[in-house]
């Protein structure tokens, strides 16, 4: 892939990123975070992409005659006559050449496969799916049948290695075979057919319809020494091939450049018909191609380093696009459960009240919840649901109506006991003591039956006697009076009254609790006073036990 399309997939995955950050519910130090790391790598592997190493100039010479030769298969060529010279390419120097139908690239050591193979594809993508690999094996080079099956078995490794690189690598089996035609004839078996084809002067035929043409006895010779040959390799190479071929061939050339003494072939027909056929050498004969059979490879579906790229984009998109739909779904059904959950409590509370139990204050909670999810509703489709909730998930819609009713049903009671916890019975202290004293004045009997009578109408509640003071004199002063103040208030209407003393609990302020300014006269008045509070607990006035005494100290 080229340096530029490598920068803009990175580009294009950045930007997905950054939606991401934007679209999911993160709080707003994560989302900086994340923006900053998107940044960060992206910005890292900008500048390494732009660090690959140039190639070299041998493999830039390849590559430049690669890319000249148009699109046309690149055959790897592997395996005998790679390690000396001649190559069976034509020369000694040449390794790469170029005809009509392909460019061949021999490969002297087998082991290089592999790099070459990721080589070539790192520094010219588009020639991934016209890679193709063609294995000699000739039987007049090798005498030793143990180091021959190594030598196949380590041919097949790697190349499984180099498929591993994602080329498909698609190989041709290929044995040169010294026969008495005058031209190089090629004859395959395509995809592990039985019957031969013979591909000869650019015609296809049979090996009978070839046979029954012209010059009948050499072509019978051939045929019959390219299936000696066939019978061959199917003993001593295709056992070891442990990788799947897509055409195995042999070429019937009527001379070989190289030979060794005692080789398999004549090892071979020694053990078969007692004769031995010798295999002069004749340096410096190149070794025909198999041109006629590269159309018989499979051709793979072409990748170019642009589709490649869309491929990559679509398929970081389609992520994104997953993740987001994902959020969303979560973040609908979170709202769901919330309103739902807010709707199930106000109505459990609603039925418990109306079997008479106290839920007033809970109630009072249960509606208010139910307003702030209305609101939030609200203010979602007036200017739309946020980008976590959208992408055609929202079900906010389907709760806005049932919560409109629900609240609109709603009807405090009457006489709210809620409201009595916030508004105290406040009697002023001048109409009950004398200044300084905590003893009752005679005339306090009045204000204090009408307080009393406000209080016995809620039966079984906690009283709450405060006393409070102005700043004048000494806190500690100040606070033991206010105490005693109200002790006096719940004595004497725990006499009068005949309530139990575990229904009172009597708390002392001093002048800390002012609600008037301590500065002038009316003020201080205001502030000496008695508060009297009834707070609804189911359990003040039970005979379990009693309220004992509390005294708040002054701050």
């Amino acid at each position: 892939m080229t340096l530029k399309l490598t920068r803009m997939l990175y580009l294009w995955t950045a930007g997905l990123l950054l939606a991401l950050c934007a679209i999911l519910p993160l709080a707003t130090t994560h989302r900086v975070l994340a923006i900053l790391v998107v940044v960060a790598l992206t910005t890292f592997a900008w500048l390494m992409a732009g660090r690959r190493a140039p190639p070299s100039s041998d493999c830039a010479e390849t590559l430049a005659r690669l890319k000249s030769a148009g699109r046309v298969p690149v055959v790897l060529v592997c395996g005998d006559g790679q390690t000396e010279s001649p190559s069976p390419l034509g020369g000694e120097a040449e390794r790469l050449r170029v005809t009509r139908s392909g460019v061949y690239l021999a490969i002297p050591d087998v082991l290089h496969l592999p790099e070459t193979v990721t080589r070539l594809i790192a520094q010219y993508p588009d020639c991934r799916d016209r890679l193709r690999v063609m294995f000699v094996v000739n039987a007049v080079e090798h005498h030793d049948v143990s180091a021959l099956a190594g030598h196949v078995r380590t041919f097949c490794h790697q190349l499984a290695v180099a498929r591993r690189s994602r080329a498909p690598l698609p190989l041709m089996l290929v044995s040169y075979q010294q026969t008495v035609v005058t031209d190089p004839v090629w004859l395959s078996w395509h995809a592990g057919g039985s019957d031969a084809l013979v591909h000869d002067a650019g015609a296809c035929l049979t090996a009978a319809d070839w046979q029954r043409a012209e010059q009948q006895d050499d072509r019978l010779k051939a045929c019959i020494q390219a299936h000696h040959a066939a019978h061959w390799l199917g003993e001593r190479v295709l056992p070891h091939m442990s990788v799947r071929m897509a055409v195995c061939s042999i070429a019937a050339v009527p001379i070989l450049p190289r030979s060794v003494e005692g080789n398999l072939w004549q090892q071979w027909l020694q053990g078969k018909i007692a004769l031995a056929q010798a295999v002069p050498d004749v340096p410096g004969i190149a070794l025909p191609l198999p041109d006629p059979l590269l159309p018989l490879l499979p051709r793979p579906v072409a990748r170019t380093a642009r589709r490649r790229a869309f491929t990559i984009a679509l398929w970081a998109f389609t992520s994104a696009a997953a993740i987001a739909l994902l959020s969303s779904d979560r973040q609908n059904m979170l709202l769901l459960r919330q309103v739902t959950d807010d709707v199930h409590r106000y109505t459990v509370i609603t039925a418990a009240q109306r079997r008479d139990q106290p839920e007033f204050a809970r109630q009072e909670q249960a509606i208010e919840a139910l307003r702030e999810d209305l609101s939030l509703l609200d203010n979602y489709w007036r200017h739309g649901e946020p980008l976590s909730l959208g992408f055609g998930l929202y079900r906010g819609e389907q709760l806005r109506a049932p919560l409109l009713a629900m609240i609109a049903g709603h009807h405090p009671p009457p006489h709210d006991p809620v409201v009595q916890l916030i508004v105290p019975i406040r009697l002023n202290s001048l109409s009950l003591f004398s200044s300084g004293s905590a003893q009752l004045r005679p005339d306090s009997t009045k204000v204090l039956i009408n307080a009393l009578q406000g209080i016995k109408a809620q039966p079984g509640w906690l009283i709450v006697i405060s006393g409070h003071t102005d700043s004048i004199g000494s806190a500690e002063h100040n606070l033991l009076l206010s105490r005693s103040r109200a002790a006096a208030v719940r004595d004497w209407m725990q006499r009068m009254g005949d309530i139990p003393a575990r229904c009172f609990a009597v708390q002392g302020f001093g002048d800390t609790q002012p609600i008037a300014s301590n500065d002038n006269e009316a003020g201080r008045r205001a502030n000496r006073r008695v508060d009297i509070r009834l707070v609804p607990e189911a359990e003040a006035c039970l005979p379990s036990g009693s309220v004992a005494d509390v005294s708040t100290p002054a701050a």
